[in-house]
């Protein structure tokens, strides 16, 4: 188990005459199961960008756990699904995805 701590986070775009997090603090744990939901605009996918360090942000984003985007970006749309897999993550076990597949 480990935690994302999130405390005091203000983060507005450029130009921008409301902040989208203002003094936010909380903390996810890594082995719940979490969805975010709500309507369009309100900070969802901003969140994301922020824990993916693409934002500079005043207060804290901690973790030692590390985030990646999906879906994943495909270069080449012209190769198979397993070739794709395999570019993404080379280390893949087979039956695994197999195992997935079938669920």
């Amino acid at each position: 188990m480990s935690l994302i701590n999130i405390s005091n986070l203000t983060f507005g775009y450029d130009g921008s005459y409301d902040n989208i997090f203002e003094k936010v603090s909380f903390q996810i744990d890594t082995d719940w199961k979490l969805g975010f939901t709500g309507r369009n605009g309100r900070g969802k996918t901003t969140f994301f960008n922020l824990l993916l360090g693409k934002y500079e942000y005043s207060g804290n984003i901690s973790a030692n756990v590390s985030f990646e985007y999906f879906p994943f970006n495909v270069v080449n749309k012209e190769n198979l699904t397993l070739d794709v897999i395999s570019d993404i993550f080379p280390d893949y076990l087979h039956w695994k995805l197999m195992r997935e597949k079938r669920s």
